[in-house]
C-alpha cells in the first residue's frame, strides 16, 4: 500500500517551510567549523552538518533560494522532483530525482554553493519526500530567497522558470 503525503507529514513531524513545501531536522552535528577555518562570508561558527527530510506535494514548490554551503538532496520515497538550478555560467540544470535510473533519474544530486536553485514535483507526481544533506551546516543566516525581479534581471533567458518558481 502506497503510503499518503499526509501520512509521512504526520509520521514524520513535518512543519511549513518558508521557501514551500513541508520539512523537519533530522541532524545536526555537535561538531562545529571555526569561522576562522571558513571563508569570511559565513562571519561565524558552523556545525559541520545538518539534515533535514523535506516533502514537495503536487501544487508546492521550493521557490529559488541560495545558501553559503554544498546541498546534497536525496530521494527517499514517493514520486519524481526536479531539482533547479543555475549555475554561475547561468546554465539551467535540471535535477531528476527518484528512483529510475533508467529514465534518468538519479537517488541523489549536488547544489554547489551559492547557485541559485529551486524545486518541484514532475508533471504526474503526487509528492517527493526527500532530504537535504548541507555541509557546512545549514543556518538561516546563510539563506537567500530569490527576489523574481532581480534574478530574471541576471538571467532573462530563464525567466519562464523563475516566474514559475519565485514567492517574491
Amino acid at each position: 500500500m502506497r503510503r499518503s503525503a499526509d501520512y509521512w507529514i504526520q509520521k514524520l513531524n513535518l512543519s511549513k517551510h518558508p521557501e514551500g513545501g513541508s520539512f523537519a531536522q533530522v541532524y545536526r552535528s555537535d561538531l562545529k567549523i571555526a569561522a576562522t577555518a571558513l571563508p569570511h562570508t559565513f562571519g561565524a561558527d558552523r556545525n559541520v552538518c545538518t539534515s533535514i527530510y523535506f516533502l514537495l506535494q503536487q501544487n508546492q514548490f521550493s521557490a529559488f533560494h541560495r545558501i553559503k554551503s554544498d546541498e546534497i538532496w536525496h530521494f527517499y520515497y514517493g514520486d519524481p522532483l526536479t531539482v533547479y538550478e543555475i549555475d554561475p555560467g547561468a546554465k539551467l540544470i535540471q535535477h531528476h530525482l527518484s528512483n529510475d535510473p533508467g529514465s534518468g533519474e538519479s537517488f541523489q544530486c549536488i547544489i554547489k554553493a551559492g547557485n541559485w536553485f529551486a524545486a518541484k514535483p514532475g508533471k504526474n507526481s503526487e509528492y517527493a519526500l526527500v532530504g537535504c544533506t548541507v555541509s557546512p551546516g545549514f543556518d538561516f543566516k546563510d539563506f537567500e530567497l530569490a527576489s523574481k525581479t532581480e534574478l530574471t534581471r541576471a538571467y532573462p533567458q530563464h525567466e519562464a522558470i523563475i516566474n514559475l518558481l519565485c514567492i517574491k
